[in-house]
């Protein structure tokens, strides 16, 4: 049986704790949510040809552009995790879903700091 939302909740909660604890605290207020599939508006603004081609999101202002301030009916930054193409990704690779859910779930807050690649691969390398 696939793993539920559920169970990639607690793999993201897992990959969040195991980041660098200053990390952490400039992601306050970063909401992370696990849906089956992106939403069709979603996948006609990034340009996917199929609702697997996307592995996670980050929607919102992050660091880099204004600040770590909330305005007035702004909503929070958020980061999805699309569990049936991570899935479909897990299937198709040798690595464990722990790790592809880390994985993606910081370069997703990666684009909250725009950060390079570089630096996210340092996080990732910090987080085990």
């Amino acid at each position: 049986m696939a793993p539920s939302i559920e169970d990639f909740e607690r793999l993201a909660e897992e990959a969040y704790a195991n980041l660098p604890e200053d990390f952490r605290r400039l992601c306050a207020g970063v909401v992370i949510r696990i849906e089956d599939f992106p939403d069709e508006e979603t996948l006609d603004e990034m340009d996917c040809e199929t609702p697997f081609d996307l592995l996670g999101l980050f929607r919102g202002h992050g660091l880099a552009q204004q600040g770590a301030t909330l305005f007035t009916g702004q909503m929070p930054n958020m980061v999805f995790l699309y569990r049936r193409p991570i899935l479909d990704y897990w299937a198709e690779h040798e690595e464990t879903l722990g790790a592809i859910v880390t994985h993606v779930l910081i370069h997703e807050i990666g684009h909250h700091f725009g950060l390079s690649d570089e630096d996210m691969e340092a996080l990732e390398a910090a987080a085990g």
